[in-house]
Order: structure tokens, then sequence, then C-alpha cells
């Protein structure tokens, strides 16, 4: 999820938090605003009544409520005394001036006593009230549209003004994406005048100065060490090589520099695996092109033609479709070598090779020994069966070295008593 559908999703939880905290208050506040305001409204409405009363002496005889609002009820000195302004809320049925039937409506009460000509009176003054229900649906009605308001109003700041506030930032980060090591000589930059962007680019590209120093300085080593070794290693090759050709050499002493001849060149292949590996690990091979494996395969299999007639086994492949890659040549080659050459070398005599090519999907299955491989082992470094020591155990690291930077799906099954390992493109 982008960073600023994220911000909308808090953003959103946290307005409707906030606004329903607020709609909670402001209700209750406007509740006793407006019964404050009828209360003001009732005692001045009780003053004009008792001074009424004074001119007009039918008010005290009023004994039920109609469109005055208001009764008066004569009660005893002992009644009367202990009676002060008391307001609440009540319900009263209504009488209006056409007779219908009365209805039942809230009301603002205001109790109180008073005195007048030596006897004393009970007045009950009533107003009208919104009902609470009607309030309440109305308040949510406008709170509901004031969250949507609200969140419509972020929903449009944060596709204008904050993804350009964040363009720099998503700029760094196109930039960073293809930045490669070996290729880029051009540090990213983020155009920005926004402090926050500047130190974010400052500090990358410190971190990628360092690396791209330190990439530089391990591709030299390894390129000068890998030299280094090739050259003492042909030398001892070749005094071997002469010393077998001079023939002054007992049947034993000859085994032994043939044993040590043989692991030279097992150091040779190991030393030329490990700078191979080394070189796709670090994308030392960026020059792709589309390529039909297809083809690459057919290469392939007549280059290791002599081999495999050696060992007397049957190569078959199967074409179901063209299966064509974006990649480095020399990268597809060497996949494709590599497989082919551990389904001969780890085959047994009169054995067989099954090769099938999809539009998608690359299968290798061969047969060999009776018991499946370790999985979780096979495509690691210098991993060897039990029965295969001459091996530099590197060849199907490659594989996977090479599969990960193409995102190729690589796996291995054992069905049916073949080897299979599978591409999946």
């Amino acid at each position: 999820m982008k960073l600023l559908n994220q911000s909308l999703r808090y953003l959103s939880v946290s307005i409707f938090a906030i606004v329903t905290i607020w709609a909670v208050i402001f209700y209750f506040n406007m509740l006793h605003e407006i019964k404050s305001s009828i209360d003001e409204g009732l005692e001045n409405y009780k003053r004009l009544i008792i001074e009424n009363a004074e001119d007009d002496p039918s008010i005290l005889t009023k004994k039920y409520f109609d469109e005055s609002f208001f009764t008066v009820k004569k009660i005893s000195k002992k009644q009367a005394l202990p009676l002060k302004d008391r307001f609440y809320d009540t319900m009263l049925y209504m009488q209006d001036a056409d007779d219908e039937e009365p209805e039942l409506e809230p009301v603002r009460m205001l109790i109180t006593a008073f005195k007048m000509n030596g006897e004393y009176y009970e007045l009950k003054v009533a107003n009208s009230m919104v009902e609470e229900d009607d309030l309440i649906g109305e308040l949510l009605y406008d709170i509901v549209w004031l969250y949507f308001s609200l969140i419509i109003g972020i929903i449009i700041i944060n596709n204008i003004i904050l993804k350009k506030l964040w363009r720099p930032f998503y700029h760094l980060l196109a930039e960073l994406k293809n930045f490669r090591l070996g290729t880029n000589r051009k540090l990213p930059t983020a155009n920005t005048k926004t402090r926050e962007f500047l130190d974010l680019e400052q500090a990358v590209n410190a971190v990628l100065q360092h690396t791209t120093e330190t990439y530089e300085q391990q591709k030299q080593f390894i390129g000068n060490a890998s030299h280094e070794l090739q050259t003492p290693l042909a030398i001892s090759r070749n005094k071997l090589e002469l010393l077998i050709e001079d023939g002054n050499l007992q049947d034993q002493q000859a085994q032994n520099i043939a044993k040590v001849m043989s692991i030279i060149e097992r150091l040779i292949r190991l030393n030329k695996s490990l700078l191979l590996l080394t070189k796709i690990e670090n994308k030392q091979f960026l020059e792709n092109q589309t390529v039909s494996l297809n083809e690459v395969f057919q290469k392939n299999i007549v280059d290791l033609e002599d081999l495999a007639s050696f060992k007397n086994i049957d190569v078959g492949i199967k074409e179901t479709g063209q299966l064509r890659k974006n990649m480095d040549n020399a990268l597809a080659n060497v996949l494709i070598s590599n497989l082919l050459r551990n389904a001969i070398f780890h085959n047994i005599p009169k054995g067989k090779v099954e090769i099938e090519i999809t539009e998608t999907t690359l299968y290798i299955r061969n047969t060999g020994r009776e018991h499946p491989l370790a999985r979780d082992l096979i495509f690691t470094r210098f991993y060897k069966s039990q029965n295969s020591s001459s091996g530099t155990g590197l060849g199907l690291s490659i594989v996977k070295a090479i599969s990960d930077i193409y995102n190729i799906k690589a796996s291995y099954s054992f069905q049916q008593g073949l080897h299979s390992f599978k591409l999946e493109f």
C-alpha cells in the first residue's frame, strides 16, 4: 500500500474518532444551551404572569394547559414556603385551539409559588422543546455529511498538494531503482529544497558512494586474484606435463603426478567457477537481448555430444513451444550448459536425459542415484551428493544465481526414478 493511501486510512480513522467525540460533546452542550435559554424565557414568562394576575384575577383560576402554557393552583402556606423555582423536562398533552385530539409533547416546565392578596398559589409554566430524537437524528445527519466532506477534502489534498510535496521522494526512489553498480556514474538526486529530502539524498548517496568504491575494489581484487591464481596453476600443470613426457619416471611416480595434475585441473575449474559466480552476483553481465532457449539447448547438446556418447547416455529433447527470455546471451549459455552437464555428469552408464521445453517452462530430467537429493541444499555452494567428489559443487549454485537475477523460479524434484530440474520463466 502506498504511503499516501496509508496516511489517508489513518486520517480517516482518526477523523472519525474525533468527529464522534466532538458530536457527543456538541450535542450535550447544545442541549444545555437550549435548556438554559428556555429556562430564562420561563422565568420572564413567570414574572409577566404574576404581574398580569394583579390586573386580571381570572388568571388565578386557570386550571389546565392550553396555548398559554401555564396553570395556577391555590395551595396552603405550608406547601408554598418550601417551594422554590424548579425546572425539569416532562411530557404534556397539549390542547390546541382547534379542539383536536391532544398530543403528547416534550416540554420544559417551571414550577414555582407566589403570594397574592394574602393567598398562596402554585404556578406551572411550560414551554415546548425540540424532541431529543429529532435533535439526535438531525445532528447525526449533519455529522455524517461533515465526515464525508472532510474525507473528500483530504483525498483532494492527498492527490494534489501532498502528491506534489512527495514528488521529489518518488523521483529519488525511481533513480535508486535504476541505479546499477559498475554502470551508473551519476548519483541519484532529489531536485527539491525540502530539507528532509535533501538529507535523505545525502545519506543515500553517501552509502552508494561507499558501496560503489567497495564494489570496484572487490571487482579489481577478484580479477587480480583470479589472474594471479591462474598463472601459477598453469605453470604447475605445464611442469608436470613435461615431467611425464620426459619418460624417466617409474609407474608409481607417474601415477602420483597424474593425481596432482587432476587436482590442479580441479583447482583451475574451481577458480573459474568462483570468478564467474562472483561476476554474476555483482551483475556484471548486463548485455540483455531476446535469447531463444531452444537454440541454446540445441547448441549445447551438440557441444556435449561426445561426453554423452562416452558415457553411453541417450539425450532426448521435446519442444512444444518456443521459450524466449530477455537476458544476457552468455549467462543463458552458462545456465543451460550447467544444467545439461549436471544431468550427464551425475548420470549412470546407459542412462538417459529428457529435455522438455514449453513457452514458459523448462524441464531437465535424468537418471542417476535411486534416492532424491536434499532439496534445501542442492542449490547451495559446494553441495555434493554422497557419491560425487570430483565436481566443484558450484554448478547448480551458478544456475540459482542466474535464475535469481532474471526472476526465474528454479526447483528440484524426484519422480518415477528421475531427477527433475524445473525452470519457470
